[in-house]
């Protein structure tokens, strides 16, 4: 067990503080670090270091800082299975799982590498007789990310990198359940170069965050993390004058038509809805089965029951523990809700054990039938291991279904009409719409969003991205990321529409 260092300055310090909070390792419940509660003083001298390195660092030529992100992505590559066991050992994460949290933060990396041309202004001359105009596009200031538990080193990744590529200094509050893995990242990025105080990480909950939002000095924030935090994140930074984007709760939907693909649907659905414990913002909760699809579910519930929960480096575990005993607690009470309030509970993953790791924070895959939208366990975003299906008589329900709930962060159909698929992604108003993908999530050179109570904040908020997959004749091809294709038709491609 270790005390968990600031980065302050360029330094790696030990906290003067006298409140700590214990890192635990969710497979054993075991006590593996100690987090700081960083003092007053300390989140202040991080908010000054911040302003005055902005000084200077703003005027290094855009190429130097990209060349930073270049050093920073091979060393991200180097001790990328490094990176994630650590990350498997605080989350509790399967080493696979953990190796694919890495590697989506790297692509954002080498994404920030290409940052030149994403600062070009625009120019167009003879505005009026005589008159040329020019704008440029130049960084803000102290910019801060707080993020959550469920993936320490790719959300991280998603915010400094970029801010700093940009011009802009950064402060790190990471979530205090699993600081490690973004205490390895900071250490890295100090080895590729990076000039000390243009990133900072601080510790602590929501006195350290409320500095970070009501500090004149501090000019823009991103959060990942639940509606109640997200909203008022959002709620005290605009407050204060900040630009804030803050990424809230989901109730992610996946359609299923009768003509889809059956087994790829229960593959998907099996994967998206317990993959991660269900700890993920883009898992799929609610599976909408649409006419004679409703006759597949016993074979989901087959699906499901074949997989099960371990230890990281159990090569045969499909996922591992939940976060905390708090968190698990509150699956396990959703779980006894959904039950009491009328639901057919098919799997009850409650009580579920791991052989020799008897006080791990284990659920089982559950699944539940029947589920209606006065339920609980629709209602509530469960971030566990847990899939509500229900039924619809047509396409057209389920969408209104969809539209209807106060979440819009990201919703999959699997179908094999092409008509269908374009109905679907045309109506649905959510911000991530995958067709025949479980989880629409999008590359770095894509806008990550979503609409409703899932997204508060820029200009983004209302994109839609949709990533869809045809054959020739508009059916559903299974060579899905594939290099090779037979026709044009059948490549993948990706839109975006603002």
């Amino acid at each position: 067990m270790k005390n968990v260092p600031l980065y302050l300055a360029g330094e790696f310090v030990q906290s003067q503080t006298s409140e700590w909070i214990d890192v635990t390792n969710p497979a054993t419940n075991e006590v593996i670090a100690k987090a700081p509660c960083t003092t007053d003083a300390e989140m202040r001298k991080a908010i000054e270091t911040g302003g005055e390195i902005f000084k200077t660092w703003k005027e290094v030529p855009v190429s130097e800082r990209a060349r930073v992100m270049l050093r920073y992505q091979a060393l991200l590559k180097e001790h990328h299975d490094e990176i994630a066991e650590i990350l498997s050992q605080e989350t509790g994460k399967t080493f696979e799982d953990a190796k694919g949290d890495v590697w989506r933060g790297i692509e954002v990396v080498e994404h920030a590498a290409n940052v030149a041309s994403m600062m070009m202004g625009e120019t167009v001359g003879n505005v009026a007789r005589g008159v040329d105009t020019h704008s440029w596009i130049q960084p803000l200031g102290v910019c801060t990310g707080i993020t959550p538990f469920n993936f320490p080193a790719m959300i991280p990744l998603w915010m400094f990198p970029m801010a700093i590529a940009c011009g802009n200094t950064f402060i790190l509050k990471p979530s205090e359940q699993d600081p490690l893995t973004p205490m390895r990242l900071a250490e890295l990025f100090e080895e590729a170069g990076a000039p000390k105080g243009v990133l900072q990480v601080v510790h602590g909950g929501k006195e350290q965050v409320d500095v970070l939002l009501t500090d004149p000095a501090v000019k823009a924030v991103s959060f990942v993390g639940s509606v109640p935090v997200g909203r008022y994140i959002y709620e005290t930074g605009t407050k204060n004058m900040k630009r804030v984007q803050s990424f809230a709760g989901a109730k992610n939907h996946m359609v299923i038509m009768p003509d889809a693909d059956k087994q790829q649907v229960l593959n998907a659905l099996v994967g998206a809805s317990v993959g991660a414990a269900g700890q993920r913002c883009m898992a799929i909760s609610v599976a909408v089965f649409v006419g004679e699809a409703q006759s597949w579910i016993p074979e989901l519930k087959g699906a499901m029951a074949n997989v099960r929960p371990g230890a990281w480096n159990d090569s045969d575990a499909s996922y591992g523990p939940i976060i905390s005993s708090k968190a698990k607690d509150r699956v396990e009470s959703l779980i006894a809700t959904g039950e009491s309030q009328g639901a057919n509970l098919l799997l009850d993953g409650r009580g579920c054990t791991v052989d020799g790791l008897p006080d791990g924070n284990w659920v089982g895959p559950t699944l539940f039938s029947g589920v209606t939208t006065d339920m609980d366990i629709y209602n509530e975003e469960v971030f566990g291991p847990v899939l509500a299906c229900m039924e619809e008589a047509t396409l057209a329900d389920a969408i209104t279904l969809i539209n209807n709930s106060p979440y819009g962060n990201g919703v999959s159909i699997f179908t094999g009409s092409g008509g269908a698929a374009r109905k679907f992604q045309h109506e649905i108003e959510v911000g991530q719409v995958g067709v025949n993908i479980p989880i629409p999530v999008p590359l770095p050179f894509f806008s990550f969003t979503g609409w409703k109570g899932s997204f508060y904040g820029d200009q983004h908020a209302y994109g839609k991205q949709a990533v869809r997959f045809y054959t020739e004749t508009k059916t559903v091809t299974s060579r899905w990321f594939s290099s090779e294709v037979e026709t044009e038709a059948e490549a993948n491609f990706s839109i975006q529409l603002r």
